[in-house]
């Protein structure tokens, strides 16, 4: 989740150097750089230099969001009791956090997560624990007995004192900043803070752009944690950028047709940008034009292709998947809203879009109320 820019297959007449004509419109200013944006200016770059420069703006906005996620802790009417081995018999939600060990995975569907459960990590689960740590070990009065509930700023640091290494080292040093997980951390209630329990729990999570958790299967430590999503899936819009999945009938971004396995293609190091554009521009062409049914129908529907790329860090941690994506860029101002699937009839600001014409310039239609023009000059 960080931000690098984003790859484009642009499909317009005057595509810039380096991009193939495969696309209807060719939005300029994906933001390869926020700075640019924010002077306000339009950017002509090629392909290779338009990256995933949305989602890399909305990935800054993720980071913000998930602050709020780090330091969300247990509340529910009863709050969490103080799980020690002596207590009496707890409540089923005690039982389950307090027992809560490194590689176990947790779940819940209430908002309040008082139906906390802990479940195989094969299965659906929202949190994968990487260590619990009793704060009441440190020395000094901080966690002592009585000791004040620790505010949102104070958790934040924790969660980057204590969660960001023991993260790391759960997952033996290859863990992807930009992919899949996000770190977070779970705490006790302030009741269950108050009646002795000072035990944090650092793990991983799959986050949503909101910082509310996005459902996993499988242990971060065993498969790949690139940030790719099922073929069909359309990710929701929110101030013309990227966010959660939605119902594709719903206003979205952009849909993935495909995802493609780099590591299928390049085996050793990391591959240079090139060689990544140069293959993944190749199959995600392929793949949408599957998807779609036909080669021309991403240029009638005036839509464009994106895919993202893998930097080092990514490819050192095993990342090696990508999406790609279709959605309809507009210029400086993120992406335009698309309701319904590709696949069918779909509807871009309200409106059907309008096949470009085959070849030759068109002339465009007279604005409604326009005057008429006045007559012209013969010639003698």
């Amino acid at each position: 989740m960080s931000s690098d820019d984003v790859s484009q297959t642009p499909h317009s007449e005057q595509s810039p150097t380096g991009a193939s004509a495969r696309s209807g419109s060719f939005p300029r200013s994906l933001a390869s750089a926020r700075g640019a944006l924010a002077e306000g200016g339009g950017l002509h770059l090629s392909a290779p230099k338009l990256r995933w420069g949305l989602l890399a703006v909305a990935a800054g906005a993720v980071a913000a969001a998930l602050v709020t996620l780090f330091v969300t802790g247990f509340d529910n009417e009863a709050g969490l009791e103080a799980h020690t081995p002596g207590s009496p018999a707890q409540t089923v939600l005690d039982k389950e956090f307090g027992t809560a060990a490194k590689g176990d995975c947790l779940s819940w569907n209430k908002p309040d997560r008082s139906d906390l459960v802990k479940v195989s990590c094969g299965n659906r689960h929202l949190f994968e624990v990487a260590a619990d740590i009793d704060m009441s070990r440190y020395p000094g009065v901080e966690f002592g007995p009585g000791s004040r509930f620790p505010d949102s700023l104070r958790l934040t640091e924790l969660k980057e004192e204590h969660c960001v290494p023991s993260v790391q080292q759960y997952m033996s040093g290859k863990f992807d900043p930009r992919g899949r997980y996000v770190v977070g951390l779970m705490y006790p209630s302030p009741e269950g803070w108050k009646n002795g329990d000072r035990t944090l729990r650092c793990g991983l999570q799959f986050s949503g752009s909101t910082g509310t958790p996005l459902p996993s299967q499988g242990s971060a430590t065993e498969h790949d944690q690139s940030r790719v999503f099922q073929s069909g899936t359309c990710l929701g819009i929110n101030q013309n950028l990227p966010t959660d999945p939605v119902d594709c009938a719903q206003a979205h971004a952009v849909e993935i047709v495909a995802t493609v396995d780099l590591g299928a293609h390049f085996n050793g190091g990391p591959p240079a940008k090139e060689e990544q554009d140069k293959y993944v521009e190749e199959e995600c062409g392929k793949a949408a034009d599957d998807y779609l049914g036909s080669p021309q129908a991403i240029r009638d529907k005036t839509l464009t292709l994106f895919f993202d790329y893998i930097d080092a860090r990514s490819w050192l941690a095993g990342s090696r998947k990508l999406d790609c994506m279709i959605g309809k860029g507009t210029d400086r101002e993120g992406f335009a809203p698309i309701t319904g699937t590709a696949k069918g009839e779909i509807l871009i600001n309200g409106q059907a879009p309008v096949p470009p014409p085959n070849s030759g310039r068109s002339t465009p239609a007279p604005l409604p109320g326009a005057a008429p023009l006045p007559p012209q000059p013969q010639p003698r």
